[in-house]
């Protein structure tokens, strides 16, 4: 099946233009749950790699309790990465994680908040839930965003992502269903009841639960879709899933322009094969990348150096053998390439945009762990008759403001530059021929 043909024969839900809307920053993004939770009258799913014990998660978790109490028959459900609220930050040291902080706050208010930690592996280097989109009411809230201060702009400091809403009962239910069927009452454990199980005593339940995971995907009913504007929610997990096979189909499909953002750079070979093929049909492509000290893993000079310090000048590394390999697109205005920095605050954002039809909303790094290793969910927003072409255009401008356009390599600096102890770790990769298998787990 050619890529346009596998594209239009996928099942979505039918919109109009005025359902879907695009939230501009973090802050506005925050505000956005907040007076979201305060309204609610039926149900709240919240999904997210984790909900952090910081100002910021405290003020959602507070939000998801005052609702609670004002309205007890509200259905609130928090889903969250099993492993990660067991941790605690990397390079903190050892520390309890976010769920015994769960535990105490269910003991302190006493009211029923379930909170679900979702196992996609038996370790968190082999998979995590980054899963996105929660569902309050009938809105559907998209992003890549987790919950904590940076994520939510509580300070001075914000981590960009994208943030949609859809208006949409029917994809509400979709979304809430498949969250339904994901949890299990042994392999999804509470982590907000005392005493959660070991990691160790779930694996048979954790490899069952992986087997289900493959079969999982959205109920869209046929009848659900229509000739004009659609969104189709996609489900990934391993090889060969649906999300990775439309986002290589979404890159065939391209005729005139392609934009991929993604904060860090390294991409599977599926991925690079069609970016090069559709430089050779003529198409534009331009990527977003957030700068290296944008990363969110970046040290800064002066800082106690951990190996993860080392991930941000890696994914610069690829992007200068990318470009270099393809100066002459580069140099014709073929290939564009920017590189986000707006100092002191990180790149996260994450998505697929193809001529003026489609865009796709994604928490997929775009790299070998997101197409691999973790569950990735993704909205396809199909638009053929371009109704929504005023607010995407708007949405890439913001990405657009603090990304500078790059002319060659370059400007990317050289390897020599990067710090002692950076060179000594991506040195000592390279020699033991483990790299490759470094990148697929990134």
């Amino acid at each position: 099946m050619n890529p346009e043909s596998m594209l239009a024969a996928l099942p979505g839900f039918a919109m109009t233009p005025a359902s879907i809307e695009v939230l501009p920053d973090a802050r506005a993004y925050r505000a956005c749950l907040l007076e979201r939770i305060r309204a609610a009258t039926r149900r709240i799913v919240i999904v997210a790699l984790y909900l952090q014990e910081d100002e910021a998660g405290q003020e959602v978790l507070d939000a998801l309790y005052q609702a609670k109490a004002a309205r007890p028959g509200l259905e609130i459900t928090i889903v969250v990465d099993w492993f990660r609220a067991r941790r605690g930050l990397l390079g903190g040291g050892r520390q309890p994680g976010n769920a015994a902080w769960y535990q105490a706050q269910r003991q302190h208010h006493g009211l029923d908040i379930v909170i679900h930690g979702v196992p996609v592996q038996t370790r968190e280097l082999f998979g995590v839930l980054h899963l996105k989109g929660s569902i309050i009411d009938d809105c559907v809230i998209y992003t890549g965003a987790s919950l904590n201060n940076v994520y939510l702009h509580r300070f001075d400091r914000y981590r960009l992502d994208r943030y949609h809403l859809f208006h949409s009962p029917a994809l509400a239910d979709a979304m809430v269903d498949l969250v339904r069927r994901l949890l299990h009452h042994t392999a999804t454990p509470r982590l907000d009841l005392p005493a959660p199980p070991s990691t160790r005593s779930l694996r048979g339940d954790i490899r069952r639960l992986r087997a289900r995971l493959r079969r999982l995907a959205y109920d869209v009913p046929a009848s659900a879709s229509g000739q004009g504007l659609r969104v189709i929610p996609l489900l990934g997990v391993g090889r060969g899933n649906l999300l990775n096979r439309v986002l290589c189909a979404l890159l065939g499909a391209a005729r005139t322009q392609i934009v991929i953002s993604t904060p860090y750079f390294n991409p599977p070979r599926v991925l690079m094969r069609e970016i090069d093929h559709a430089l050779d049909r003529g198409v534009r492509v331009e990527l977003i990348v957030g700068d290296r000290t944008a990363n969110d893993f970046y040290i800064a000079p002066g800082e106690p150096f951990s190996a993860s310090g080392a991930l941000p000048y890696l994914y610069e590394d690829n992007l200068r053998a990318f470009t270099r390999r393809r100066q002459a697109a580069l140099a014709s205005g073929q290939l564009e390439v920017r590189i986000w920095n707006d100092p002191g605050h990180t790149f996260h954002a994450k998505g697929l945009w193809v001529d003026q039809r489609y865009s796709l909303l994604t928490g997929n790094n775009l790299n070998p762990r997101g197409f691999n290793l973790d569950l990735e969910n993704g909205l396809l927003i199909d638009d053929p008759e371009a109704q929504w072409l005023v607010p995407r255009e708007a949405e890439l401008a913001g990405l657009r403001q603090h990304a500078r356009r790059i002319d060659s390599a370059a400007e990317l600096g050289v390897k020599a530059e990067h710090p002692k102890e950076v060179r000594k770790l991506l040195r000592r990769l390279r020699y033991s021929r483990l790299e490759p298998l470094i990148k697929r787990v990134l």
